[in-house]
């Protein structure tokens, strides 16, 4: 019988010493929203995520540079049927050297396709060890997710009294962080938005969108929350736009994550507005074709079928 754990391996040219310490540094890979050691053999610890997923887990064995383990002991999902998938499962990290490099060996014991949450936590495990956990044992720096600063405000807040707003609501079949990705790094906003994209995913830099030789739109990134929020205020395009304000929000779902698109202060219903409100439509179709596929239908051909 095939072993229908999930698995996945990374490689690196760094040591087994240096893989076994980032493992153990939960906090830097996975998520800062963990409270208890993650570092010493019995020792257990808490992890949430949002209001949607909640863990406690033990470290159960610890083989300094080569194998650490955590027993899964309680374990809530806000989003499928049966809320303790996880409970009892192990999470397993095996480091080996080959030919000079050093492997480490991630297996979820007991996430099998069967679960309801398997899918969704396939992508998430990948996204966290194939990216963030490499990232961090490679270059020191991970991508985990940020600390919950949640402050009880509305999440999608209305706009401004008086002004429009355009509003748009989709389920895109990936994980949040994939389509976060996707909203703010250069690669993925060209890849679904238009090919002549220059920005970065940092607060405060403002980044350039070119639609033929004779158009472009400028956006200063607003606010960045990790895996939740994306939005930009419009400094340059035709005159309707400008200071207008474009958010994403984003959700987890059992099937990926929910997107929440709001353009913002429009100062009335014009044909530019109704125009606008439909390419939207078509580029979040593009986005989500990117997530779900690879590869998304940016301008020239967003409208294409």
């Amino acid at each position: 019988m095939n072993n229908q754990d999930f698995t996945t391996t990374i490689i690196t040219d760094t040591s087994p010493s240096q893989a076994y310490k980032a493992i153990n540094n939960v906090r830097g890979w996975w998520s800062e929203n963990i409270n208890g050691d993650t570092d010493k053999l019995n020792s257990e610890f808490l992890y949430h995520y949002v209001d949607v997923h909640r863990a406690r887990m033990k470290v159960i064995e610890m083989i300094p540079d080569k194998k650490v383990v955590w027993h899964v002991l309680d374990n809530y999902f806000k989003f499928t049927e049966d809320e303790t998938e996880w409970t009892d499962t192990k999470i397993i990290f095996e480091i080996t050297e080959k030919e000079g490099k050093t492997q480490v060996k991630f297996t979820h014991e007991g996430l099998v396709p069967d679960y309801e949450c398997y899918q969704i936590c396939n992508d998430a495990w990948t996204h966290y060890i194939q990216g963030s956990l490499k990232d961090l044992i490679e270059k020191g720096k991970g991508s985990p997710t940020p600390m919950d600063t949640a402050t009880g405000e509305e999440k999608y807040p209305v706009s401004e009294t008086g002004s429009k707003s355009i509003y748009h609501r989709l389920l895109i079949e990936t994980p949040v962080e994939t389509v976060y990705g996707n909203l703010t790094k250069q690669e993925g906003l060209a890849g679904w938005w238009t090919p002549d994209t220059i920005a970065k995913p940092v607060t405060g830099t403002v980044s350039r969108f070119a639609f033929g030789p004779d158009y472009f739109k400028e956006m200063k990134v607003e606010e960045l929350k990790a895996y939740s929020k994306v939005k930009w205020l419009c400094l340059k395009a035709q005159e309707e736009w400008i200071g207008t304000t474009i958010t994403f929000d984003l959700e987890p779902h059992k099937k990926g994550a929910i997107l929440v698109f709001h353009h913002d202060n429009w100062k009335n219903y014009t044909q530019e507005f109704a125009a606008c409100s439909y390419a939207w439509a078509l580029f979040l179709r593009s986005l989500r074709m990117l997530c779900e596929t690879g590869k998304g239908l940016p301008f020239p051909d967003f409208d294409k079928y």
